[in-house]
């Protein structure tokens, strides 16, 4: 059977490659960034393992590694390489006889994913499934990548060490906002965890009259909308927001279809994502990858989008929710 933790190694494997490039290129910020980060891909279950069996310092030493990681953002050294003129020349090139064949792999990443989930139910080899049923989107997606991975080679005819150079490069040019992802993702965990969305419960059941399920919806919805600005991710949002207001005033109380308020309050949660400096992937990356002169441009540019879609998600909850 296939486990998630391979894609991890595959991951942890790569960053340290990129540590050694940044190494020889004498950038030692960036270097020691994603060798640090490398730790918990490479050796993220016996850290855990460790931890249950009551020994503690391979934890801590993950903690002070986390700790590094935001002394080395915080220096500012975290800076895309120069380009070389003749490298800078080649990709240009290429990508004007390319055209727009240049999207293929990206289309592929989610196509195959899709198929892969869909056939998990299916594959298997002596009636064992080939995926982890528990982490078979997760895998699916690794896949998807690794196929991506090959047609772009396929197609741009490039050796493998171009993927790996230009994967560097692409990971400098990223620098911290690389790992803003992957922080603000487990951040609902921990807010749900320690009790946060019980908080949100009683604020909301003070300020609102909780037997109003219009007023209900209005704070679901703006929460869902504030929380993402926060943290920058609706899916960290929704477990907190869920817990506070969905699940006991709207379904609990007022008997809202849990399916349509989950799969339209994601949707409100993303007009945050919209809206939020935070969001990292989605509004600071493609502003530093196309060099615009606003760091915040991509954020202007989307906002009045953001608003629209939240009144239309609203009235399609009041439509929808209750019936």
């Amino acid at each position: 059977m296939l486990h998630v933790e391979i894609i991890y190694w595959l991951i942890g494997a790569f960053l340290l490659v990129a540590a050694a490039m940044d190494v020889r290129a004498r950038r030692w910020s960036n270097a020691a960034f994603w060798a640090i980060l490398a730790v918990p891909f490479l050796a993220g279950d016996s850290i855990l393992a460790a931890a249950h069996d009551d020994v503690r310092w391979p934890a801590q030493a993950l903690g002070v590694g986390l700790i590094a990681l935001g002394l080395l953002a915080a220096r500012g050294k975290l800076r895309m390489h120069e380009d070389e003129s003749a490298s800078a020349g080649r990709r240009r090139a290429s990508a004007e006889r390319l055209g727009n064949r240049l999207l293929f792999p990206a289309l592929a990443i989610p196509l195959v994913t899709v198929a892969i989930v869909l056939a998990a139910p299916y594959l298997k080899w002596n009636a064992a499934p080939l995926l982890d049923p528990a982490q078979a989107t997760l895998i699916a997606l690794g896949i998807a990548c690794m196929v991506a991975l090959a047609i772009g080679l396929r197609m741009t005819r490039a050796p493998f060490g171009e993927s790996l150079r230009e994967g560097r490069r692409l990971l400098d040019a990223l620098g911290w906002a690389a790992l803003l992802p992957m922080v603000l993702a487990t951040l609902g965990s921990v807010f749900a965890a320690t009790g946060v969305g019980d908080a949100i419960a009683a604020i909301v059941g003070a300020v609102i009259p909780s037997d109003s399920r219009l007023a209900c919806l209005v704070a679901f919805a703006l929460g869902m909308v504030v929380f993402t600005v926060i943290m920058g991710n609706a899916f960290a949002a929704f477990p907190v927001m869920m817990a506070g207001v969905g699940l006991p005033l709207l379904i609990l109380r007022h008997h809202a279809d849990p399916a349509v308020l989950g799969a339209i309050g994601m949707l409100t949660g993303y007009c945050g994502t919209l809206l939020t400096p935070m969001a990292a992937n989605f509004n600071i990356v493609p502003a530093v990858l196309l060099e615009l002169p606003d760091q915040y441009g991509v954020i202007r540019a989307q906002w009045p989008t953001a608003l629209a879609l939240l009144v239309v998600n609203f009235i399609l909850m009041c439509m929808l929710v209750f019936r």
